[in-house]
């Protein structure tokens, strides 16, 4: 028979803002680990300057003062993913998810309900009335998480660049 374990606090990945003064080595050590994403993404390796727009983007128009960068470590102090949360965009009371990546071996564990739950409860201090997200057509498994998580497809854009990719997108969203 199989022991249930109760985990503790200190078993629990702790979800945190990141600063790039301090953080961007982490950040970009995940972007090396995650390189398939980020090749998927733009066609190229991560790089410094992946790590330079990570900290730096913002949607249009937006408040890159107020937006989130997010990072999520785990007990031994290990950045296992990263999140980009941006209000105002596309409307004055949505909450935008540009980015959640997790490094690969800790993809389907579900972690990313946990962190999604925690960029939630952010939006909603921020008084969002839902939040959107974009995924890459050729993401199938990313496109799978946000449906079972209950984002509905808005609209699908072609033709958007990305690096040297050009990408069908799906914007969905979920009301918080």
């Amino acid at each position: 028979m199989r022991e249930h374990i109760v985990p503790t606090d200190t078993d629990l990945p702790q979800i945190r803002r990141l600063a790039a003064r301090d953080d961007s080595q982490a950040v970009l050590g995940l972007y090396e680990r995650a390189a398939d994403f980020v090749l998927l993404e733009t066609g190229s390796a991560p790089s410094g300057t992946t790590v330079d727009e990570f900290f730096t983007d913002c949607p249009p128009g937006g408040d890159l003062a107020a937006s989130c960068k997010l990072g999520m470590f785990m007990p031994d102090g290990e950045l296992v993913a990263i999140a980009d949360l941006a209000f105002g965009y596309p409307e004055t009371d949505d909450a935008y998810l540009g980015l959640l990546l997790f490094a690969p071996q800790k993809r389907g564990l579900g972690l990313g309900r946990i962190f999604l739950e925690h960029i939630e409860a952010i939006a909603k201090t921020r008084n969002a009335k839902r939040l959107l997200i974009a995924v890459l057509d050729k993401n199938t498994r990313g496109r799978t998480f946000w449906e079972r998580e209950g984002f509905h497809l808005i609209r699908s854009f072609s033709g958007f660049e990305i690096g040297r990719k050009t990408h069908t997108v799906h914007r969905m969203w979920r009301s918080l």
